[in-house]
């Protein structure tokens, strides 16, 4: 953690000079999902080669650039590429935008991810909203000497993700007549997919979806104070016993199918949010 309120502070305002915007809401875009960043309004990219200390994204589909606007009114800024662990950077590096989206005013964070459905109810392209999750990816964001000005040492994860904002978002999927299941997502490190014995591990410990992302920044969201929402998007069926060599185009295409639902459901989650003020 040394010195890392001074790199955050320093990319915070790099991007203040490129932005008017002071965004109320971060979003983090997983693979395949980034189809939301297009309904950005006033946008002003920046990418991310161009922001100091942020890593670079190499995973496939990830744009890699960070975008400010506005969407269904509510100032926003969004991850077009998130950074993994499977990638080589560390717990800190992958949680850094979380810290700078907080330093530029953020208070609430969507984070978003393709995952795959161990659940037997799950079907491809479901949209899940994630209440709780598990950590198995063997590291810890919050792991060294910390930092009180960034939150405190022990943050308490009762509640990673806000119950409310998962009140408020089944309420908008069923408006919009989206079918939203709501599940335990499950944190590996990768990048290797899991084994069909893994995979019965994951589920007998009570996991619906499993991935690679998205609890490292809910762990950082927590401890500096953010509320959470995060969705999980099924782009491949992972039962043991029915078990299929995966097709990266084929999780990509479905990825898309279900970034399309959350294209709809997202935004309709801003404008009620901005409604309540």
């Amino acid at each position: 953690m040394h010195g890392l309120v001074e790199r955050v502070e320093e990319a915070a305002r790099v991007i203040r000079d490129r932005s008017p915007i002071t965004p109320r809401v971060g979003i983090i875009l997983g693979t395949g999902l980034g189809g939301l960043a297009s309904q950005i309004e006033d946008r002003t990219i920046i990418q991310y080669t161009a922001i100091p200390h942020f890593p670079e994204s190499t995973v496939e589909s990830h744009a890699g650039q960070l975008v400010l606007g506005r969407i269904s009114g509510v100032p926003v800024v969004a991850m077009e590429g998130r950074f993994h662990f499977y990638e080589g950077y560390s717990m800190q590096q992958v949680t850094f935008p979380v810290r700078v989206m907080k330093a530029l005013g953020v208070d609430t964070l969507i984070v978003t991810n393709a995952a795959g459905g161990m659940n037997p109810q799950y079907e491809l392209a479901d949209v899940m909203v994630i209440e709780d999750h598990i950590n198995m990816m063997g590291d810890n964001p919050l792991r060294g000497r910390n930092d009180d000005r960034l939150g405190p040492r022990f943050p308490d994860l009762c509640e990673p993700y806000d119950r409310k904002l998962i009140a408020l978002t089944r309420q908008c999927a069923l408006e919009l007549g989206i079918p939203c299941q709501k599940g335990v997502f499950v944190a590996v490190a990768g990048p290797n997919l899991e084994t069909r014995a893994e995979y019965r591990m994951l589920r007998g410990m009570g996991a619906d979806v499993v991935g690679m992302s998205t609890v490292p920044e809910a762990i950082v969201a927590a401890h500096c104070g953010l509320r959470v929402l995060g969705f999980s998007i099924v782009t491949d069926i992972c039962l043991p016993d029915a078990l299929e060599p995966v097709d990266i185009q084929k999780i990509l295409a479905v990825a898309a199918t279900g970034g399309d639902r959350l294209s709809r459901l997202i935004p309709r989650v801003l404008e009620r949010l901005s409604e309540a003020g």
